[in-house]
Parts: C-alpha cells; sequence; structure tokens
C-alpha cells in the first residue's frame, strides 16, 4: 500500500504553536544566520500526494468488499508503510493485505500517470532559498526517489532519507538525525517543514525548529514552533527567506 495518503487540505492561519514552545525566539527573526540547513518532509509537503492515496485507497477497500470513510484514513496520517499495515490488519483481519496492497498501489499508479503536482509555493520557496537542504520521507527508496525524478525536486536537495534509510522511523527522530549529519550540521541549527504531527513529532524530538504546514487535518501544532498556511509563509516567518 502506499506510504502516506489523501487530501483533504484544511486551511490554516499563521500562529505560534500551543506546545509550550516559544516560535518567536530569535531564531524566527534571524533565521538565515542562526539556521545553517532546512530539511522537507515529502509526501503532503512538497508533493501532493494525498489526493491521489484517497482515492485510490478508498477505491482499493471499496473493491474488496470493505468500504471504509475518511476519519479511517486520517487515522493512517503519516504513518510508515509496515505501521498502517498494521494498524488496517488490526481492524479487519480477515483482508487479504498483499491484495490490498497490489490494488492500491496499481490505483494510485493509474493516478500519478496523470500528473504529480507539487505543494503552493515549493518552486518559489527552493529558488529562494540559500542554506543547505535535504529531504527526510516515510516513503520507501524507490518510491521516494521515483516521485522526486517526476516532479524534477532532485537538483534542489544535497541529500534525500527515505524509510530503508534508518531502522526507527517517524515518529522517531532518527530519519532528521540522519538528514543533518549528511549535511554536517547541527540539529539544532535546522529548520524543518512538516505536515503530519507524527513528521513534526519526530523533528521535534530531533531538536530542530519545526514549521508545520498541515495538510490533510488541521492541527494544534504540539510539536511544532509555528503552524503556517503555506511553506512560504513558514519560510518568512522562520527568517530562512526575506518577505
Amino acid at each position: 500500500m502506499p506510504a502516506r495518503w489523501w487530501q483533504m487540505r484544511q486551511s490554516c492561519r499563521l500562529h505560534p504553536s500551543r506546545a509550550g514552545v516559544d516560535p518567536l525566539d530569535r531564531r524566527q527573526t534571524e533565521g538565515r544566520h542562526m539556521f545553517d540547513a532546512v530539511i522537507f518532509d515529502l509526501d503532503g509537503t512538497l508533493i501532493d500526494t494525498e489526493s491521489l492515496a484517497l482515492a485510490s485507497g478508498i477505491e482499493a477497500f471499496a473493491s474488496m468488499g470493505q468500504p471504509v470513510d475518511e476519519a479511517f484514513m486520517h487515522g493512517l496520517v503519516g504513518k510508515d508503510l509496515p505501521t498502517g499495515a498494521r494498524i488496517i490488519a488490526a481492524a479487519f483481519p480477515e483482508l487479504d493485505l498483499a491484495e490490498l496492497d497490489r490494488r492500491w498501489t496499481h490505483g494510485m499508479k493509474v493516478l500519478m500517470d496523470d500528473g504529480l503536482p507539487l505543494k503552493p509555493g515549493v518552486e518559489e520557496l527552493l529558488a529562494r532559498l540559500t542554506l543547505p537542504r535535504a529531504i527526510a520521507t516515510s516513503s520507501g527508496r524507490d518510491a521516494a526517489h521515483a516521485k522526486i525524478g517526476r516532479t524534477g525536486l532532485a537538483a534542489h536537495f544535497e541529500h534525500i532519507v527515505t524509510y530503508d534509510d534508518v531502522t526507527a522511523h517517524k515518529p522517531f527522530p532518527d530519519p532528521y538525525l540522519l538528514a543533518a549529519r549528511l549535511l554536517g550540521v547541527d540539529p539544532a541549527r535546522c529548520v524543518v517543514f512538516e505536515d503530519s504531527d507524527v513528521g513534526a513529532e519526530a523533528a521535534h524530538a530531533a531538536g530542530m525548529h519545526v514549521i508545520q504546514v498541515p495538510d490533510v487535518m488541521a492541527t494544534e501544532g504540539r510539536f511544532a514552533h509555528l503552524v503556517a498556511e503555506d511553506l512560504l509563509s513558514g519560510a518568512i516567518a522562520a527568517g530562512v527567506i526575506s518577505a
């Protein structure tokens, strides 16, 4: 089954997180001096894969006689493939997961053949960023590189950390810590852009400055320094690009 899914975009105004973390610390206004690198999640943050995965996933379940609603699908947000499979197996123990995976993956591929759009502001943000950057994703290596290649993102990133590159996955900090190590920077001097709470928790656990741009569900930003409406406003608030 695809590693990440669906799109039911929730509009959120730029606001401080409610986690008790001060989002308006000096790093926000001095970002280009206080930060050494920027790390991005992939699905739902850079690439708008969510609507495709939601549609193909719901169709795959229905085709096997087990319809699910969006609330169930939302419970899979940000989860890696094995974790998602365990959730599905617990809910539907009689379901043939291998066949579900085949149908879901096929449906996703058909939809992706019609185009794989970038999230709003991605091209402008990458053109304006001067800091080194990496991707840390829960997608497997082959899937991640295929999506990155199709959307023309590869040239913009020094390193890409995938599910296959770490043994502990989001919400554990390992993907982000590896990205920082590959970039040769202190994790505390990294800005992270994430859409999901699971990913934000991972970046927060890594000691990084987290800008969360929700895609599927609204969030209170428990693990974020700032919750932004879009990537550009989040980058401006963090100080990594100018207004």
